[in-house]
């Protein structure tokens, strides 16, 4: 094998750079467009309308069954879809799957499932919603993702 020269290296890493890039823009397109839509099907669903949401939490009162149809067709879809996702040896446009490593179920498992739980029922709004309710510039909803953004901001100072 014949030793590179400086410009046939010089080419081949102007060659993997240009290549990282149209790797990472593929992979920002594809992230928009999943979160685009996601966005929409939380909009065409009414997940980002509190009183919806709180009114499928309502069991004991006026109980709303309508949103387990979109709890249902995410299941679904993921049900059928996550097993042959896997079976790839990587994603598109990553080098690595990123699955959880982690399986304890300890404290601060179930405080933060039960502080989201709480959360979640008190405002009708959990994250993804709420982002995308912004849209709306709904008041109730700055406030929520304003204050979800200092809840965020106080865990990692707490984790330092």
């Amino acid at each position: 094998m014949k030793p590179q020269t400086q410009a046939q290296a010089q080419a081949e890493a102007q060659d993997s750079t240009a290549n990282a890039r149209q790797f990472d823009m593929a992979n920002a397109l594809t992230a928009l467009g999943a979160g685009l839509l996601f966005g929409l099907g939380l909009i065409v669903s009414g997940m980002i309308n509190p009183s919806k949401v709180i009114g499928f939490l309502d069991l004991a009162g006026n109980w709303d069954p309508s949103l387990i149809f979109v709890m249902g067709g995410g299941v679904t879809v993921t049900l059928c879809t996550f097993w042959l996702v896997l079976r790839r040896e990587r994603p598109l446009f990553d080098k690595q799957f990123y699955l959880p490593s982690k399986a304890d179920i300890d404290t601060r498992l179930i405080s933060g499932a039960a502080l989201f739980g709480v959360g979640w029922g008190i405002a009708g709004l959990c994250p993804g919603p709420a982002m995308t309710g912004l849209a709306t510039l709904d008041p109730t909803v700055v406030l929520f993702v304003g204050s979800m953004v200092i809840g965020m901001v106080l865990q990692q100072l707490l984790d330092e």
